[in-house]
């Protein structure tokens, strides 16, 4: 058995749970035995992205846990970042050219 973590969070709200599994864990099947889907049902564990401590994997049912790794589910994109960066951009230009 080895030691791992199965984290999901909510802008106010987060959730990390410690769990044990079998030595050859996949990533999905950590997510599965440790029920968070039960505490946040809007978790698909099917297609909701995966990573391993800010990295994404491509295969969370193939990704084999090691020891005191954390799985994390990923939330879907509200807004492109790319576009929230111009908007921002664009409204301290906006405000700079004001004070001029």
């Amino acid at each position: 058995m080895i030691k791992v973590e199965v984290a999901y969070a909510l802008p106010d709200e987060q959730k990390i749970i410690a769990l044990q599994v079998e030595e050859g864990c996949s990533a999905y099947e950590a997510v599965v035995q440790s029920h968070i889907a039960q505490i946040f049902p809007q978790i698909n564990v099917e297609s909701d992205p995966m990573g391993i401590f800010g990295k994404a994997i491509a295969d969370p049912k193939t990704h084999i846990l090691k020891p005191d790794q954390r799985v994390e589910i990923y939330r879907p994109l509200i807004a492109d970042p790319k576009e929230v960066r111009a908007r921002r951009a664009a409204k301290a230009k906006a405000e700079r050219d004001a004070q001029g």
